[in-house]
This record gives structure tokens, C-alpha cells and sequence, in this order.
């Protein structure tokens, strides 16, 4: 008999995801944290969302030394390949969680969760607030959302609502006079479909520091 839980519709989704296809994405850090981040001073870093490790491989790289979090088991075996061929692998943790039911203990000098956007349920609020809460004094807050969908998308994949600068800020409910705003605008992208597609792509970006 087996006693082990049966896996979440979200957690199901994700593991398709990356079992089903060989890389998903460029191993390449996000344009827009090499942006924010670049200039900070290295220290303790939580990677929401890490997928097969670009970001934490970056930061590693950079000295940070960086917790990164998935739902995807797939994901994160692929993460740890990918910092032990970069040779960080000992600056990096991975842990495997559905965020927005568990969340990764301690804190951190920088949280980084970007695009945090799914085609099935997640609790975004409750993962960004878990995600304000997990940063320590002085820590940075780094979030990126998509704003729309790509200029080449004509039929969108699947409903979705993204959200709006002040919305974010509404949602995260940061307590006033503790946090600083170091960020926050819209950034248009270049963007390349699957098919080779030229266009580009509107992303929100919030830069938050603890006071």
C-alpha cells in the first residue's frame, strides 16, 4: 500500500513540464536581475521559482551564496547539474517546495522571485508576502512579473490576468516606513516566439529594500 500523498495539480503540471522536454530554458541568468542586482554587495539569496538554475547559478557565481527553491523535482536535478558544471555547486542549496504551502525557513539578504505566473492555481499574494517576510534588515526584495503576453502571441495560450504596479504593491501590504522602493517600472523587452518570431514583451519590475 502506498501511504505517500497524492501530488498537486500544480505540482503535476510543473513536473510534465520539464519531464517531458529536454531544457526548457537558456541557463542563462534573467536580463532584468543582472540589472537590479549587479551592484549589490554578495551575501545570503533565495531563488523563488529557479527552474533548472539559471539565476542561482548567476548569483554563485557572483558569490552569493543562494537557496534555490522549485515544485519541479525534474527542475531542480537539472539546476544542480548545471551549478556543479559551473563549478558552484557547493554555494548553492536546492529545495523543492510548492510555494504557497510550504516556504523555505531562515532569511535572506536578497529574495529574487520572478515571474511568478502560472496556468494553474497559485497563491501569488501569499508566495510574495512569504517572499517580503523571508528578507532580512537591510535585504533587498526582487520581483518580476510578465505585464502582458508577447507581441507575437495573437491567441494567447491560456486566461490569464497579469498584474499592475501598484497592484503588487497593494498585495504585498508592506508595512509603511520599513521598506524603501529602489524599483519599479515597466521594461520592454525583445522577445523571440519558438518560431523565431521577432517582437517583444512588457515585464514589471519591483525593486524593494528593508530599512
Amino acid at each position: 500500500m502506498n501511504d505517500m500523498p497524492a501530488p498537486a495539480p500544480a505540482e503535476e503540471f510543473w513536473e510534465a513540464r520539464y519531464r517531458d522536454a529536454g531544457r526548457v530554458w537558456s541557463g542563462r541568468p534573467n536580463e532584468l536581475l543582472v540589472r537590479e542586482v549587479s551592484d549589490l554587495a554578495p551575501g545570503t539569496a533565495l531563488d523563488l521559482g529557479c527552474g533548472e538554475g539559471g539565476d542561482a547559478v548567476w548569483l554563485a557565481s557572483r558569490g552569493w551564496r543562494v537557496t534555490g527553491v522549485d515544485i519541479s523535482a525534474t527542475a531542480l536535478e537539472r539546476a544542480a547539474g548545471h551549478a556543479a558544471d559551473a563549478g558552484v555547486g557547493d554555494r548553492v542549496a536546492w529545495e523543492r517546495h510548492e510555494l504557497g504551502r510550504s516556504f523555505p525557513e531562515g532569511s535572506f539578504d536578497l529574495v529574487s522571485a520572478h515571474y511568478l505566473q502560472s496556468p494553474v492555481a497559485l497563491d501569488q499574494q501569499g508566495i510574495l508576502r512569504g517572499a517580503a517576510n523571508a528578507v532580512a534588515d537591510h535585504g533587498t526584495l526582487l520581483v518580476v512579473m510578465h505585464a502582458a503576453w508577447a507581441s507575437w502571441q495573437t491567441e494567447p495560450p491560456f486566461d490569464a490576468v497579469f498584474p499592475t504596479l501598484d497592484g503588487v504593491v497593494a498585495e504585498l501590504a508592506l508595512p509603511e516606513g520599513e521598506w524603501v522602493v529602489r524599483t519599479m517600472e515597466t521594461v520592454r523587452r525583445r522577445s523571440v516566439s519558438p518560431e523565431g518570431v521577432e517582437g517583444h514583451r512588457d515585464d514589471h519590475v519591483w525593486r524593494f529594500q528593508r530599512a
